[in-house]
């Protein structure tokens, strides 16, 4: 396992000891200030912890000290201070207003030869058929006439 050597400058220290003295912050953000401070080996450091002893005091784990410091010498001090995004990424939603009138539409038509109902998967594939949109799921049509049904 690689280790991570944190190292702050003078500003850096009276920042992060700002954010554990003053205000209202998060407390992800308040721990992970009193993990970087106390796992410091820079100049401006007076005592130095080690991470088991860090996790002891603060009731925190070990991997959790690691990946505070890990971001912090891979990111810098904001992402270190902040909660862990999430890595998967934003979709942009595949459907607008006017796929789901075509869609509600259709869904109150006539159905096809040798169908009593519409069923969500013949809708998918005939809204597909008829290039309303690429592809889509039957519970992407679920959802739309579900959130349809509640106005």
């Amino acid at each position: 396992m690689k280790r991570y050597n944190v190292e702050l400058e003078a500003a850096q220290r009276t920042e992060l000891e700002q954010i554990t003295r003053k205000g209202s912050h998060r407390s992800v953000k308040v721990v992970n200030a009193l993990i970087l401070l106390n796992c410091d080996k820079g100049e401006f450091n007076d005592h130095f912890s080690t991470g088991a002893k860090i996790a002891d005091v603060l009731h925190i784990s070990m991997r959790r000290v690691d990946r505070v410091k890990k971001r912090f010498v891979e990111d810098g001090m904001e992402a270190a201070l902040g909660a862990r995004q999430g890595r998967r990424p934003r979709y942009l939603p595949k459907t607008d207003s006017e796929f789901e009138g075509r869609l509600i539409a259709l869904s109150c038509s006539d159905p096809p030869e040798g169908y009593s109902k519409w069923s969500l998967r013949l809708l998918a594939d005939r809204v597909v058929e008829l290039g309303y949109i690429d592809s889509v799921s039957h519970e992407t049509i679920r959802r739309i006439l579900k959130k349809q049904a509640q106005l």
